[in-house]
């Protein structure tokens, strides 16, 4: 497997090998030994997500309070899906930015999401799986999103489709309103947090 970090801190794409045959084709799409040497300690699985959308809905931009906040290891089983990591960190030297990774049944490829930072994507096909493996379970007090749309990100979103939001994300604040409000992570937060979880790896 495959490992790199993304230009966001905290964020990584694994890409396993892919092994077809006559069958098919077989992969692991998230390998433990890796994630650790990769990141610096385990991933905790407190909860496993499996979302399906038709072409054009955008789910997202979702993070969590940090600590403890919410990590995510996304790989997408059938179909293919346009990821975006958006740093959402105060205090972060790339507070703002974004990074887009394609994933697909095909590579198999997932993205880590660290605590604190801010995920979506849309289904660039009908009927694209999501599965998400998650360092804690659902809580939605702790739980925020932004604005996918909010033209300050300028997410790159496919421009031949209609896009499809929940009315929950739909009416999300944009990044501005979100950070005068106090809603957003702390960067320094978040890097004591990682090293917490490094410390008792």
């Amino acid at each position: 497997m495959h490992a790199r970090e993304l230009s966001i801190r905290d964020s990584y794409e694994f890409t396993p090998r892919v092994f077809p045959d006559d069958r098919g084709h077989f992969a692991a799409p998230f390998q433990s030994a890796t994630f650790h040497e990769t990141v610096g300690h385990p991933l905790t699985v407190a909860q496993s997500n499996h979302s399906v959308s038709r072409r054009g809905v955008i789910r997202g931009v979702h993070f969590a309070d940090t600590p403890p906040g919410q990590a995510k290891y996304v790989y997408c089983a059938r179909g293919a899906l346009l990821d975006i990591v958006v740093d959402v960190r105060t205090g972060s030297p790339t507070f703002g930015a974004h990074e887009v990774v394609h994933l697909d049944a095909t590579s198999c490829r997932a993205v880590y999401v660290a605590e604190g930072l801010g995920h979506a994507f849309t289904a660039l096909t009908e009927d694209a799986v999501a599965i998400y493996l998650c360092s804690t379970a659902y809580n939605p007090a702790a739980e925020h999103g932004i604005d996918p749309l909010d033209p300050e990100l300028a997410l790159p979103w496919p421009g031949d489709v209609e896009p499809v939001l929940s009315s929950k994300d739909r009416q999300a604040p944009s990044l501005a309103d979100a950070a005068s409000h106090g809603m957003l992570p702390r960067y320094a937060d978040c890097l004591a947090h990682y090293e917490r979880l490094r410390a008792r790896a």
